[in-house]
């Protein structure tokens, strides 16, 4: 039997549940090794030698060590073909090609504007930190034209890559999640009629509602 993967960090972290939405929708068996950052322990020598820069993920399967968590995703994908979800990152090279630029898309145009609005929105007041009006203001323009390209997007195809759900899909999960469900920003979201309607297909599959529940199992944001 094969041995589980090890994910480290909590689930609440945005990209430690992208990796675990993976995991879930290709079926691959996992084991959740929780870290008290509070006290440290993604700092430790051990944990640096799997995550160099101390940040979580980080991700083992037997003797190989990953820790960014789109990287780690694509692996699962590539390492666990015939399990779950088969065309979560495509199953030919145009396929993939499609899923990359989205999922580059993810990255660099939506990840910024939203992990700020996170940020400022929801985690910051809890941390007793001023929020800051000016970056708010400048994260929601950013994200709104980001938006505005998906809007058109998703009017010609279900999802962003083509007609079936992938890991450029499941990548927005997190901060859209905490979007909608952590700030008073969600209609950001969901006013945009295409935009929307993804949404809410993405965010109701059982791998998702699955994270979702870890989530609320662990302490809020």
């Amino acid at each position: 039997m094969a041995t589980p993967v090890k994910v480290y960090g909590p689930p609440l972290s945005t990209a430690v549940c992208r990796v675990i939405a993976c995991l879930l929708e290709k079926d691959v068996e996992f084991q959740l090794i929780s870290l008290n950052m509070a006290k440290g322990d993604h700092k430790k020598p051990d944990f640096l030698k799997i995550q160099p820069f101390g940040q979580v993920p980080a991700f083992q399967d037997e003797k190989i060590s990953l820790f960014e968590s789109r990287a780690i995703c694509r692996y699962v994908c590539e390492n666990y073909p015939e399990k779950g979800n088969k065309g979560l990152f495509g199953t030919n090279p145009l396929a993939k090609a499609s899923i990359d630029q989205w999922l580059e898309a993810e990255g660099q145009s939506f990840n910024p504007p939203s992990s700020a609005l996170v940020f400022q929105l929801a985690l910051a007041p809890r941390m007793n930190i001023k929020q800051d009006e000016v970056v708010i203001k400048q994260n929601e323009e950013k994200l709104a034209k980001v938006l505005d390209v998906y809007e058109k997007r998703l009017g010609e195809s279900r999802f962003l890559a083509g007609d079936e759900f992938s890991l450029a899909d499941l990548s927005h999960l997190p901060n859209a999640h905490y979007l909608v469900n952590a700030t008073d920003r969600g209609e950001i979201l969901t006013s945009r009629d295409n935009v929307g309607r993804w949404w809410g297909e993405i965010s109701n599959r059982d791998s998702w509602k699955k994270v979702v529940d870890m989530q609320k199992q662990q302490h809020s944001p």
